[in-house]
Parts: C-alpha cells; sequence; structure tokens
C-alpha cells in the first residue's frame, strides 16, 4: 500500500474529521470564554475584591517595585504574573464546567442503547455424544 493511499485512508476514516472538527469548535469555543472571563467575569470579581485587577497583579524577581506590570515589563525585569494564572485558572474551570453541561445535555438525548438478552448456546456435537454415553452407561431410566 503506497502512502498516498495510505494516509487517504488514514483521513477518510469518520474519528479524525470528527477530531477535526472537535479542536476548531473548541479553539472557537476557547476565545468565548476568554473574552466571558476577561470581559465579563473578572471585572465584576473585582468589584468584590475592591476594583483589584488581577491581570497587573505580579511579583518582580529582581525585589525592586514597579508601578505595573507593564513597567516591569519595560524595563525586562522577570515578573511571577499570578494574576494572569489566576485569569488561566478561571478560564479553565468554566470551560470544564460547560463542557461538563453539554455532555450531561448530550447524554439526554442520546437514545438508549437496547440491551438483548444473549441465549445460552446449547451444547457442542461432542458434549451431547458424551451426554449420551454418559447416558447408556447409567443403564435404563428408572
Amino acid at each position: 500500500m503506497g502512502f498516498v493511499s495510505e494516509f487517504k485512508e488514514f483521513i477518510s476514516k469518520g474519528n479524525v474529521l470528527d477530531l477535526a472538527v472537535g479542536v476548531i469548535i473548541g479553539a472557537a469555543f476557547g476565545g468565548i470564554v476568554k473574552s466571558l472571563t476577561d470581559d465579563i467575569l473578572m471585572p465584576i470579581l473585582s468589584l468584590f475584591t475592591g476594583g483589584i485587577d488581577f491581570k497587573e497583579k505580579f511579583v518582580a524577581l529582581n525585589g525592586q517595585h514597579y508601578a505595573s506590570l507593564k513597567a516591569a515589563q519595560d524595563a525586562q525585569a522577570a515578573t511571577l504574573n499570578y494574576g494572569n494564572f489566576l485569569t488561566a485558572v478561571i478560564s479553565f474551570l468554566i470551560i470544564a464546567f460547560v463542557i461538563f453541561w453539554v455532555v450531561k445535555v448530550a447524554n439526554r438525548f442520546k437514545k438508549p442503547m437496547k440491551v438483548t438478552p444473549v441465549a445460552e448456546p446449547g451444547p457442542t456435537k461432542e458434549q451431547v455424544l458424551l451426554m449420551e454415553i454418559r447416558d447408556a452407561l447409567r443403564g435404563p431410566a428408572r
């Protein structure tokens, strides 16, 4: 089998196409969640925390104090941006929560699989022959 025909067979499988569609939709969904987190949830959360902008939360590793993250970055100081990390964690939790509910709702609409009882197979020819021999050795039925 040639490389091209093998690649055609691989790419035409349904799972590969489903995965590609999932990745594209996931990327678009990630943009929506990022906007939801950055533009809606974090400003609301900053109201409850006294107007704190989490994206501006950082620690300069050189020991100096900077007025903003931009100022620290302009000074080329190494920083731990724990505010950005907190925002990413919140985004992840939102995505996980939404995916949980999407799967939960999708499972409701999924048709339940019909379970058909499997009948036990009858005895094989060898087993029937052995039962006949056994019965013959026992003698006539009483």
